[in-house]
């Protein structure tokens, strides 16, 4: 999909307003000799941009705005070293609570609502992204933050809360108490947004079933504004991004060209309208695809398929390079099997040979024995590895209230 003449008249200002600041990205552009974009050729010999650019300009060097004009700050979760850290004007804040807004509206939600916010608060972006959204629309925001469960389904029964936002671990967390605790009675939900993290199949449908809500995916990420930025539809076929607010492009990660529409590859965000820290062809390392065809429900609002996972969560046992989708993919073959999961690395000294060991949860009505059997099998037929299996009955893998971590990775 290529940029329409809007769309390049944006990304022209955005440079041409970035050469005039003394910010990492302006002194890169000038340095470059970059003064502005008229075609999509020009856009695509812009460099890319990247996380480490934005460790390397820690704490403020990709703000392109006097400090009189940031209103607030935020920084992206999980990372190592030095933090991520993203100015915000107020331009930027009222946008990013509009698109949330539009979220919530794409999803068939109303000033009606009363929406329970479990996602983290403070720095990171998704709780007071959430929030700003809720009022924006005109609906009650119930921030309850992450954590404390039984105070969270004491509020959904009490204030009979209609929307849940969270990870798709924390809603598996909730569904799980609410199914134990036989509350399914008592609870008001019709609708579930989830996201910052991929989610399989198998956890879709037991979240959707045992919450009986219609299930919506979130996208966005902190570096660009935060979750908001598109969200899939009543459709529930990729989901529709707000492409007055970003542009995105699929690349091949390898060869860094854009790939037709259709083909999957690595997202490609650039911001059209931010002002505290414009990103220009910023490499998420998501793996997706742009679904070329017009969406059934009737928005003009292009999609970008539902990621598939991280170029970056690529783990590599005995030559052969796996993503954790594969290992849902094959656990969703598997009659009995939970969505839950995990997958330890490490290196056999005396064998000088690495092994893998994955640990799945079942159901007490099928054979642990004969369900690992299965697996070990699957494992081998379509990754060509052959790991140790652990069958462990349904909750005994751990949950957690923030995004799950699936592959540890000893040998590191």
């Amino acid at each position: 999909m290529k940029l329409n003449e809007k769309q390049l008249a944006m990304v022209d200002a955005q440079i041409k307003r970035l050469i005039k600041t003394d910010s990492y990205y302006g002194k890169m552009y000038r340095d470059a000799g970059i003064d502005g974009v008229s075609s999509q050729e020009d856009f695509e010999k812009l460099p890319f941009s990247s996380k480490a650019d934005l460790r390397y300009a820690y704490p403020l060097g990709i703000q392109a705005v006097p400090d009189e004009e940031v209103v607030r700050i935020h920084s992206s979760s999980g990372t190592t070293g030095k933090p991520v850290i993203i100015p915000y004007t107020a331009k930027d804040v009222d946008d990013w609570s509009l698109m949330i807004a539009r979220c919530y509206e794409m999803a068939g939600i109303t000033d009606k609502d009363r929406i329970q916010i479990t996602a983290g608060y403070g720095l990171w972006t998704a709780g007071i992204g959430f929030q700003a959204g809720c009022e924006k629309l005109g609906a009650m925001a119930i921030p309850m933050g992450p954590g404390n469960t039984d105070k969270q389904l004491q509020m959904m029964v009490d204030l009979k809360s209609t929307v849940l936002t969270a990870t798709s671990s924390y809603a598996l967390l909730l569904s799980e108490e609410i199914n134990k605790r036989n509350m399914r009675d008592k609870i008001y939900l019709k609708k579930g947004i989830f996201g910052s993290e991929r989610w399989s199949d198998k956890m879709r449908n037991y979240i959707k079933t045992e919450l009986g809500v219609e299930i919506y995916d979130i996208y966005g990420l902190t570096e660009i504004y935060g979750p908001g930025i598109g969200i899939s539809c009543a459709e529930d076929d990729g989901m529709h991004y707000w492409d007055d607010y970003v542009y995105i492009e699929i690349i091949d990660p390898k060869t860094e060209k854009p790939v037709p529409d259709g083909v999957e590859g690595e997202v490609v965000i650039t911001t059209l309208v931010k002002e505290g820290a414009p990103l220009l062809r910023f490499r998420t390392h998501d793996i997706s695809r742009i679904i070329p065809e017009p969406c059934k429900c009737g928005s003009h609002y292009p999609r970008l398929d539902t990621v598939k996972g991280r170029s970056d969560d690529m783990f590599k046992v005995h030559g052969v390079n796996m993503f954790p989708s594969q290992v849902e993919e094959i656990l969703g073959m598997v009659d009995g099997v939970s969505s839950e999961y995990n997958i330890n690395i490490a290196h056999d000294e005396s064998i000088n040979r690495d092994v893998i060991l994955v640990t799945v949860e079942a159901e007490g009505r099928v054979s642990f024995d004969k369900t690992g059997d299965t697996i070990r099998e699957l494992f081998k037929s379509k990754l060509s590895v052959t790991p140790k299996i652990t069958v462990v009955p349904v909750g005994t893998l751990p949950r957690t209230e923030k995004k799950a971590k699936r592959v540890i990775d000893h040998r590191e």
